[in-house]
């Protein structure tokens, strides 16, 4: 019967160890934390007595009445998740004189401290774990000292790794038989940590998915351009500018290429496709080249006879009445006027250094005009052309010689079509 109990103690344990795998609470660590503990223990000597004597002595299994009893006090601290470092100071009272064969029949006081490792198969952060013991022990008892060897085994129950019960059972070799004999050991006691509860180490939550970094609407796991804000049109992309002008293709009417925005993203027209845009160009209807502002190049011909007409305008001196005989040139003029009405007609009059400025600067101005208006009395519009008077301010020869101030006193006229 209590061959089976000592089986039925060790199927427990190891029904424990299987709990202890599937068993969790919020433990502080993995491994143990210093601790102190109380233990109430007691001694068998009688039975490993039993068992060594077989065929002499039935085997015995002594009744806890008949044991010796004691308490102790321990520290435990773990070295590894797995092993622990524990020493015990307990005191056990037997009758250590009657197993030296010494007279007395009473029970005598013994004093033992020891030093063990205990060895896990599990981490200490579970409820209940089983584990192996093994260390050295020696005491005091009665004025003889002694030593021994323990072995065996416990389970402990771990509340929060705060708390915790041990339930312990070793078979003690003794290493002086003359002292003592070899007993079995069983001690069940209460431990408890005094230091300061160990904050719950919680780790950091993730960092928050980002779902739409640009925060245009569109989610990142569907957003092509997931750093740069768009529309879901384009699939999380900005509205496309093909031709890289700044006007984005939806508003642009020329998307393919580069424009301005006061033409909605086209370019600046060419009307006449002479490669000069109307906003240069003077004479957007009509090609030209952009010597002459985008306008038509006046023929060689005509600018040399609008020249020759101008050098035969004579007036009476100081008159500005035209002489008859300036007609024919004017004529001339007239004629590659109405030939050509794109051409306009710049008129300059010019005097020598004789006489007051002031006047100088009216008869030039009243010689301009008259060569204007006959010619606007033969046909040409006003508006196609121009009278301005200089005076004697561009002189194109010494005024300091007839013939010099003969080549000042003139009219100029430049033909032009813009």
């Amino acid at each position: 019967m209590k061959q089976k109990l000592a089986l039925a103690f060790i199927s427990v344990l190891f029904s424990f160890a299987a709990l202890a795998q599937n068993t969790k609470s919020n433990f502080r660590s993995e491994k143990k934390p210093a601790l102190f503990g109380i233990h109430f223990s007691a001694a068998d000597f009688t039975t490993p007595v039993t068992f060594k004597n077989q065929g002499v002595t039935p085997r015995n299994f002594a009744k806890l009445k008949d044991m010796a009893h004691g308490f102790s006090l321990s520290y435990w601290k773990g070295l590894t998740p797995t092993i622990d470092f524990s020493g015990k100071l307990s005191s056990i009272f037997a009758e250590y004189a009657a197993m030296r064969n010494e007279a007395g029949n009473f029970k005598e006081f013994g004093l033992e401290l020891e030093p063990s490792l205990n060895f896990r198969p599990i981490k200490d952060n579970n409820l209940f774990a089983p584990f192996l013991t093994t260390g050295i022990g020696a005491g005091y008892y009665t004025g003889d000292f002694g030593a021994y060897v323990p072995a065996g085994g416990g389970i402990q129950v771990n509340f929060n790794s705060m708390s915790y019960i041990m339930l312990q059972m070793q078979y003690r070799f003794t290493l002086t038989k003359d002292v003592m004999k070899d007993n079995m050991f069983y001690s069940l006691g209460f431990l408890q940590n005094f230091g300061p509860e160990k904050p719950v180490e919680v780790a950091p939550p993730p960092p928050p998915v980002v779902l739409d970094r640009d925060n245009d609407g569109v989610a990142d796991a569907d957003d092509k351009c997931p750093d740069v804000a768009g529309i879901a049109k384009y699939q999380g992309c900005p509205i496309p500018d093909t031709d890289g002008d700044g006007i984005n293709d939806e508003e642009d009417k020329c998307p393919a290429v580069k424009g301005v925005a006061r033409y909605q993203g086209c370019p600046i027209p060419d009307t006449d496709g002479d490669g000069i845009n109307d906003e240069e160009d003077k004479c957007p209807t009509k090609p030209g080249v952009a010597e002459n502002a985008g306008c038509p190049v006046i023929a060689k011909e005509v600018i040399e006879k609008i020249n020759f007409a101008a050098k035969n305008v004579f007036f009476n001196t100081g008159s500005y009445k035209l002489m008859p005989k300036s007609y024919k040139s004017l004529n001339e003029v007239v004629s590659i006027l109405k030939a050509d009405e794109s051409l306009f007609l710049d008129i300059d009059g010019h005097t020598d250094a004789s006489g007051a400025d002031d006047k100088n600067q009216v008869l030039s101005e009243n010689r301009a005009k008259a060569v204007k208006d006959y010619l606007v009395s033969k046909g040409i519009a006003d508006s196609r052309l121009t009278s301005t008077g200089y005076g004697e301010t561009k002189p194109v020869a010494d005024n300091a010689t007839a013939a010099g101030r003969a080549k000042n006193r003139r009219t100029e006229m430049t033909v032009r079509n813009y």
